[in-house]
């Protein structure tokens, strides 16, 4: 299918209108009239994931974050985004966004993350109005489970975590929220979950929601919370074109190790 076909479709399921103002989604550079048959789904364009899509023999890359998200006076190769579009343009590579836009959809992002935990009843934790959409969501576990095990289970499934509550509470309900999560700490505490799951929460928010009384917190990286969702993407991708897809599992996150001084 052309790249047009192709952006057609992302923007029928992932409206650039849903996105917050402050975003920028949509096609961020390629020829429309190009051929598509291999798509590469990445949490970020960065020059790994462009090598990877490159490597792959992909025409698309869909990314969740914005290459381009705030304004630049230049794309020279000698810049460090100048020099990703230009790699970009040189293998003939589309780019294409979804960002808040894929937040809020349903299914979207946090709806992702949700099935990792295999969470029942899935809601949004702050809806938008009249349209069955929101940010983060809501859910039970399938059966009560300590907060160590919970914490388990996020490792596993999800990716390492940081938590913030007595080992033994006992968890039912769970918000879950891909991305930066402090803004919806007081949503979190007034939907009365148990337990708050998201990344990059920081110190000082998250130290006043625990005193005043929230749900205990786990705290992954902002790629871990968001990398589930490109697995449905694809799946729709594939379902719906019979494209081929290519998840990264290119992890972007700053961080590269721990050292915790016990060793």
């Amino acid at each position: 299918m052309l790249v047009a076909e192709l952006v057609e479709l992302l923007e029928q399921r992932y409206p650039p209108s849903w996105a917050e103002s402050w975003d920028r989604v949509g096609l961020t550079l390629g020829e429309p009239t190009a051929e598509v048959t291999r798509v590469l789904l990445a949490v970020d364009c960065d020059p790994r994931t462009v090598a990877e899509a490159v490597e792959a023999g992909a025409e698309f890359m869909f990314t969740h974050h914005p290459l381009l998200l705030r304004g630049v006076s230049s794309v020279a190769p000698t810049t460090y985004k100048g020099r990703i579009v230009h790699q970009l343009i040189r293998a003939g590579i589309a780019l294409h966004t979804a960002h808040t836009n894929g937040d809020v959809a349903d299914p979207g992002v946090s709806d992702a993350l949700a099935a990792r935990l295999g969470l029942l009843d899935v809601r949004p934790l702050v809806p938008i109005a009249d349209t069955g959409r929101g940010h983060g969501r809501i859910g039970r576990l399938p059966a009560p489970m300590a907060l160590a095990d919970l914490a388990k289970l996020v490792s596993s499934s999800v990716g390492g975590v940081r938590v913030a509550g007595p080992a033994d509470t006992t968890i039912r309900t769970v918000a879950v929220s891909g991305g930066a999560g402090d803004a919806f700490l007081a949503d979190a505490a007034r939907a009365g979950v148990d337990a708050y799951l998201t990344s990059d929460l920081r110190h000082h928010p998250a130290h006043e929601h625990l005193a005043a009384g929230g749900p205990v917190l786990l705290d992954v990286s902002h790629w871990a919370s968001e990398r589930p969702w490109l697995d449905d993407v694809a799946a729709f991708l594939r379902r719906e074109t019979g494209l081929q897809t290519i998840v990264s599992d290119v992890d972007t996150s700053p961080w590269t190790f721990l050292e915790d001084g016990n060793s």
